[in-house]
């Protein structure tokens, strides 16, 4: 096949979806169901991506769900999103030195 077809259908396809929504919903979105789904989209797509990274790229499982524990906990407690990151990379790093050496 033509791979310039391929990648004219993958930019009309972006293209419309970025489009659609601007052309079609010219007033306020008032509906309280559709605008608490709409603030919680990126929220659940970015956790959709990161935790199972977590989990699954470090060494150990274990450390990677420690690391999601203690962000948690970080968030939970205000920290901001820098601060979470430094600290979850940080808790696996220390964790994989410890499990290497202990095994």
């Amino acid at each position: 096949m033509n791979i310039y077809a391929y990648i004219l259908v993958m930019a009309a396809v972006s293209y419309l979806l970025r489009v659609l929504p601007l052309t079609l919903i010219r007033r306020p979105i008032k509906n309280r169901f559709i605008r608490s789904f709409l603030y919680y989209v990126p929220y659940v797509t970015l956790a959709v991506m990161t935790f199972p990274a977590m989990v699954n790229e470090a060494a150990s499982p274990l450390s990677g769900i420690i690391a999601l524990i203690a962000g948690i906990l970080l968030a939970w407690i205000g920290a901001n999103m820098f601060t979470v990151a430094i600290s979850c990379c940080g808790i696996v790093f220390i964790l994989e030195l410890i499990l290497t050496h202990l095994s």
